[in-house]
């Protein structure tokens, strides 16, 4: 396979700083029961499933034997097995995929001195963000994780808008202060009327996360807090509890990049495969 520039600096920053990539899957989401097994064709109509085109993105970044897929599912897990990919058994009692992710870790040791979660649901990440996120986390020894905020484009605006008026809870957007730290995040279209200057004031939260082990031991260890409850938003735990959250800005990309929330993205996503030849 012919790597492209990006690819090859992934690749060197990955020898250079060693993390591991977690990819949290449950199969039992409230809005898409089974999504990780939902089908994406891509650009010559092949099908694959939702966790396999996250397990393929995340290889692109970290290697091969640096990701694994944790799930409680055995449907999943096989799923993953199937097509090469290395899986870590969690509990069911797990909440969401910060505490997935904490579980996993507690399972496999000492694996990395960084951890990433890498969402099973956003296949369309760009992969020169881990590399950043693993970078401002190193270079900002305070905060307990590292994020990202995407400026939406017009179209990724009106996505969100459309969600928010149809009643869909779908992508998540973030405030932060100009240093980079998170004020708030929420599955709303924020701030309100967007400084009166629209999509180019808000920030797409991308569902990525790189933790040092020591802040997902502490976060697992916390009651689930009330806005994050509220949000159904597990970042929102940090916040609540006063652990500092870096948020690292990302320029616009040349594409959507649209989460699976639910059935409608799937011809969104599938458009992006197709526009990006991703097969």
């Amino acid at each position: 396979m012919y790597r492209t520039s990006e690819m090859r600096e992934q690749v060197a920053f990955a020898e250079a700083e060693p993390f591991a990539i977690i990819i949290p899957a449950r199969f039992g989401s409230t809005r898409f029961p089974g999504k990780p097994l939902a089908a994406l064709r891509g650009a010559r109509g092949e099908a694959r499933s939702l966790i396999e085109r996250s397990w393929i993105a995340a290889v692109q970044i970290g290697g091969r034997d640096r990701v694994w897929v944790a799930t409680d599912d055995p449907g999943i897990a096989a799923v993953v097995r199937g097509f090469g990919g290395q899986v870590v058994m969690t509990p069911g009692t797990c909440r969401n995929g910060t505490e997935r992710c904490a579980a996993a870790l507690a399972a496999l040791g000492d694996i990395a001195p960084i951890v990433v979660n890498f969402q099973g649901d956003a296949p369309l990440t760009p992969g020169h963000v881990v590399p950043d996120l693993v970078a401002a986390l190193i270079a900002d020894p305070d905060a307990a994780m590292a994020t990202a905020a995407l400026r939406c484009s017009p179209s990724t605006y009106a996505h969100l808008l459309a969600d928010q008026a149809a009643g869909r809870v779908g992508g998540t957007t973030v405030t932060f202060t100009e240093g980079g730290r998170a004020l708030y995040f929420s599955k709303r279209v924020i701030p309100h009327g967007a400084l009166g200057a629209g999509h180019s004031n808000v920030h797409l939260h991308l569902g990525v996360y790189a933790f040092r082990p020591a802040a997902l031991a502490a976060y697992a260890a916390l009651p689930p807090s009330l806005l994050e409850q509220a949000e159904g938003l597990e970042q929102l735990r940090f916040l609540e509890a006063g652990l500092p959250v870096r948020v690292v800005p990302v320029d616009g990309v040349g594409w959507d990049c649209i989460e699976l929330n639910n059935p409608q993205d799937v011809a969104p996503i599938e458009a992006v495969l197709m526009a990006r030849g991703i097969a």
